[in-house]
């Protein structure tokens, strides 16, 4: 029981205590959250899915700050080949979780998101690869070299659009890869050129990679008349999350009993709209809760990966920080009607065992790396 203790004593002096308490902190109020958001379901499963996957990622947060990412990254072709097969099986058994997107594989009551889970690994991967080009080759600036990152991204967000049609993932994976890359130090000219490229992509990405539904949802926030006259289409979710916001006000109507958030009103409201409910009852003084919360986190991550000393380890807390204010950004954004309403949840917050798993996953590597010595340390013990 003593070695246990120490054991268990040594890890938090090394690992990030911090990062870890924050993350629960914001899944403590989620839970909350959710907790109000179900209160009128016939079923408290949701409760005790949160429950258990912040059980499991609190498992992975010590596994993976314990075990060195560099050691897992040197066996990158394995995981390479782990991740492709595990969003093409999508293909054949991808099923619909709401959202009209073949994103999920199913096995009974419990869903997987094989994007949400790949995510972790494309950061270490990608990052892998910057520094593998910074070191091996001419740079990551040379014409090889950006064509090889090119390639890398292209395989994976063409494969989630293919296999799934969710372009809410596959623009989390584009935002971590211009984060990523331009953090490595990649010239301003190649991203006109690549901007100048997808411009001239568009129409064939719009007219045959996205259907219908999605195109009307990315307009609709811009051109609601346009697209949904009558206001019962697409436009319906944002203009139900807006009123539920703005009836909360400052302080909120209490904690369960938000018009909106108490009805079957608001859609989606324990996932995509769970922002909307924290507005309705807990105000704006709720809301701003949940943003410090988010951004300290980023912060934090941002912090580690600065004083990292490791090329390849500052790359990774990039690619996860960029995942998480995408993810903020966009969730938060489309409850206000400003961005697309793309299903997008927020992190640690809303309902989704996936998306809480995969988060811990990734911030347990974060914190790994602030167990890790830097490099100048490796080389002197070495």
């Amino acid at each position: 029981m003593k070695r246990v203790f120490i054991a268990v004593r040594d890890f938090f002096k090394t690992a990030d205590s911090v990062l870890l308490a924050l993350c629960l902190i914001a899944c403590a109020y989620g839970l909350v959250l959710i907790y109000s958001a179900t209160l009128t379901y016939e079923t408290n499963q949701y409760m005790i899915i949160q429950a258990v996957s912040v059980v499991l990622g609190i498992g992975l947060f010590i596994v993976l700050s314990i075990i060195d990412i560099d050691l897992i990254a040197e066996h990158w072709l394995i995981i390479l080949i782990f991740d492709v097969l595990f969003i093409a099986t999508l293909f054949k058994f991808g099923v619909e979780g709401g959202t009209g997107n073949k994103s999920w594989l199913r096995f009974g009551r419990v869903g997987i998101q094989p994007a949400e889970v790949v995510k972790v690994t494309f950061v270490v991967l990608y990052a892998k690869q910057l520094a593998w080009l910074r070191d091996t080759k001419n740079g990551v600036g040379s014409i090889g070299s950006v064509l090889l990152l090119a390639a890398h991204f292209a395989v994976m967000f063409g494969l989630i659009l293919l296999t799934s049609r969710d372009l809410g993932s596959a623009l989390v994976y584009f935002v971590i890869f211009l984060a990523m890359t331009f953090a490595a130090g990649v010239g301003l000219h190649w991203f006109l050129i690549g901007g100048a490229l997808i411009v001239a992509a568009s129409p064939f990405i719009w007219n045959h990679l996205l259907n219908g539904n999605q195109r009307s949802r990315i307009l609709a926030p811009y051109f609601p008349d346009a697209v949904d006259p009558t206001g019962l289409g697409v436009t319906w979710h944002a203009s139900q999350s807006k009123l539920a916001l703005a009836s909360g006000q400052l302080t909120g109507q209490g904690l369960t009993h938000g018009t909106q958030s108490q009805s079957s009103m608001l859609p989606f409201k324990h996932t995509d709209f769970i922002f909307a409910v924290t507005g309705e009852e807990l105000g704006m003084i709720g809301c701003v809760a949940v943003i410090v919360l988010l951004v300290l986190i980023i912060i934090r991550v941002i912090y580690v990966g600065i004083r990292s000393n490791s090329y390849m380890h500052m790359l990774i807390c990039v690619g996860y920080a960029a995942m998480l204010t995408f993810q903020t950004f966009e969730n938060i954004g489309m409850c206000l009607g400003l961005t697309p309403v793309i299903g997008l949840t927020l992190p640690l917050f809303s309902y989704g065992g996936s998306s809480v798993v995969t988060t811990f996953a990734a911030m347990g590597i974060v914190s790994g790396i602030r167990m890790r010595p830097s490099d100048e340390l490796r080389r002197h013990y070495s």
